[in-house]
């Protein structure tokens, strides 16, 4: 049974292919449009899964979209009704759109196909809709290893729910308890995005690596979660909150929040996205980083109640707050955790795929993994040699290329270790927002300097902003207080106390930039301002060939972690193409390139004479 999942209209379109419930493939439509959370129809996502394949679109036995439109429909109407006569320009905003496109939202998907080759004459393709949070249930439970979970949803909203109980036991999925738009924990940490002065919907894991800049010993903290507690919401003893819409606009708004209000409360302005981050926004937060923190457990500890389970499965952009993750994982509610990695909307085509599966047309689950059925999420296209060399005889490249990979390993391991920054690309492009090692841009940790370079020479974004470490698995406890795994890059675990040099007495209130440039381990370029780390755990079984770089660099070294973060720069969708990462490298100060078994230097390569801004292409996320 061959099931293809859809997400789109609104946020991180993609499309994922299972077979006979085994997933084959899966992307998002950004990567080939090269369109930051591209809201279109995913044409070229479902276009690359069919073609992964093997198949045509009239070979499937359904085509699942994520969320019921209408249901959503309903909510806009009612929340008008209810806020009336507020939200007037909004609601004359958005009924057009809707009336006549998303309406008739079988149709436009219909037409969308159409292009690609279905034809309903020939066979009419059953179409489905579950509903928004059961898509992403779904996405968590069914490629997790347990046989029966919790599993825990939380983001801004779908129809109604923005965030979900239920328990996974076999092939079925029974929700228990839903919290409701417009309370909702995802929707407030938005608001703080945006009243700190990111973009909402992108923005929120700046805030989340914002937060460890406050200073944890001000009585501004306090007092920020006070007012947060006070006069914004209520959390409840369940983790559900009920936000007090007199400080919100979302419901019925062009904006998040109410700012005249906002400002009051907080004593400063609304952040724009060009201002300079001070204390009161790094203490804000601190603060609303600790109140979600609060939230997410308590709402685990409610799953853990509801269900009796030993295990838990996460889903929904909240998913993704890699600080909460490994909050709740120290809390030791379950026994082990399964996040799944592409935990926003993208991932909700693949659950709504496996939804049908399981649930529409009652196939049993089937557990043939030790890990989990995402393959380390290396599910989207890959490329030839042949594609390698084409791209460099387009730019007419210099290149090395290494018949053994091991010498390439070998080598690529010393440029690390001698400070340079390296692009690196290999095999199948990772399904979610973070690069694993298939599209990844690397450096040594041991570099103080290599946060500072990564982030103005080559992402060109804010100098606060963290890097993640790449362990090989069985040396993580070496380097981290963790014993785990962390394949995702979606838990964060405290540095190892050997590692970690002490810290003036007036630490905390230093300025944002003297906390960032302190040397604080012997890995600087990965360790957080908290000493902490959002670890990768390496395993040679899902990525052989970046495990093999790591090996080599360690024993260069002595250290099997490197530095990792996505290979684009600053609003740029993660590259997806061997042109693309030789374009994103020459746009940059990076200093060599290595995309399968070939190694390009920067100072070998022709001028490049493109004179395409990338600083206006891709706008500030």
């Amino acid at each position: 049974m061959k099931i293809l999942g859809i997400s789109a209209f609104y946020h991180d379109s993609a499309a994922a292919l299972i077979d006979n419930g085994e997933i084959v493939a899966a992307a998002q439509e950004e990567r080939f449009t090269r369109k930051k959370h591209d809201p279109g129809f995913p044409s070229n996502a479902v276009a690359f899964c069919l073609e992964y394949g093997g198949l045509s679109i009239n070979e499937l036995d359904a085509i699942v979209f994520y969320d019921k439109p209408l249901l959503k429909f309903e909510r806009l109407l009612e929340t008008y009704y209810a806020f009336a006569p507020k939200g007037v320009r909004s609601f004359l905003t958005a009924m057009p759109v809707w009336i006549k496109e998303k309406m008739f939202l079988k149709r436009l998907i219909n037409e969308e196909l159409e292009k690609l080759g279905y034809d309903k004459k020939k066979k009419k393709v059953k179409m489905l809709f579950p509903e928004h949070h059961l898509s992403h249930a779904a996405s968590a439970y069914y490629p997790s290893p347990y046989e029966k979970s919790a599993i825990l949803t939380i983001d801004g909203v779908g129809e109604w729910a923005t965030a979900s109980i239920c328990l996974g036991e076999g092939k079925d999925i029974s929700i228990l308890k839903e919290l409701r738009f417009p309370h909702s924990l995802g929707l407030l940490y938005s608001a703080f995005t945006y009243f700190l002065g990111f973009r909402v919907n992108s923005g929120e894991y700046k805030l989340m690596g914002l937060a460890p800049y406050g200073d944890p010993s001000s009585p501004d903290i306090k007092r920020y979660e006070e007012i947060i507690l006070k006069d914004l919401i209520d959390l409840k003893e369940d983790g559900s909150v009920w936000l007090n819409q007199e400080y919100f606009d979302y419901a019925t708004g062009l904006k998040m929040v109410n700012e005249h209000k906002w400002e009051a409360l907080f004593g400063f302005k609304t952040r724009r996205p060009e201002d300079a981050l001070e204390a009161v926004h790094c203490n804000l937060g601190l603060a609303i980083q600790n109140i979600t923190e609060e939230a997410v457990v308590r709402m685990a500890k409610e799953a853990k109640r509801l269900t009796g389970a030993d295990y838990l499965c996460m889903a929904g952009g909240v998913a993704l707050n890699c600080v909460s993750n490994g909050k709740l994982q120290k809390a030791n509610i379950f026994k082990d955790i399964f996040i799944q990695p592409a935990a926003g909307d993208a991932g909700g085509a693949l659950g709504a795929a496996q939804a049908a599966y399981h649930i529409y047309f009652g196939q049993d689950r089937k557990i043939t993994w030790t890990a989990d059925a995402m393959r380390g999420s290396y599910l989207g296209p890959t490329f030839s040699d042949l594609d390698v060399a084409l791209t460099a005889k387009k730019y007419k490249a210099v290149y090395t290329h290494y018949e053994n990979f091991k010498d390439l390993t070998q080598e690529a391991a010393r440029l690390l270790s001698e400070g340079n920054v390296v692009g690196w690309v290999q095999g199948r492009m990772e399904f979610g927002p973070r690069a694993l090692g298939g599209r990844s841009i690397l450096g040594d940790p041991r570099n103080a300097e290599m946060q500072k370079k990564l982030n103005l020479k080559i992402k060109y974004r804010e100098s606060f902003r963290p890097f993640a470490p790449s362990v090989l698995a069985e040396d993580c406890q070496d380097y981290f207080d963790y014993d785990g795994i962390s394949p995702y890059m979606l838990l964060v675990h405290p540095v190892a106390e050997s590692r970690r040099k002490p810290v003036p007495a007036n630490y905390g209130s230093l300025d944002l930039r003297e906390k960032l440039y302190f040397e604080r381990s012997d890995l600087p370029s990965i360790t957080h301002i908290d000493y902490s780390a959002r670890i990768q755990t390496v395993h040679k079984e899902t990525n052989p060939r970046y495990y093999d770089l790591i090996d080599s660099f360690k024993a260069l070294t002595g250290y099997a972690v490197i530095v990792n973060t996505s290979f684009n720069v600053r609003g740029e969708p993660i590259v997806c193409t061997p042109n693309d990462a030789y374009r994103c490298f020459m746009r940059t100060e990076m200093d060599y390139l290595v995309v399968g078994n070939y190694i390009f230097d920067k100072k070998q390569q022709p001028e490049w004479l493109e004179k395409d801004n990338w600083k206006e292409e891709f706008v500030l996320d």
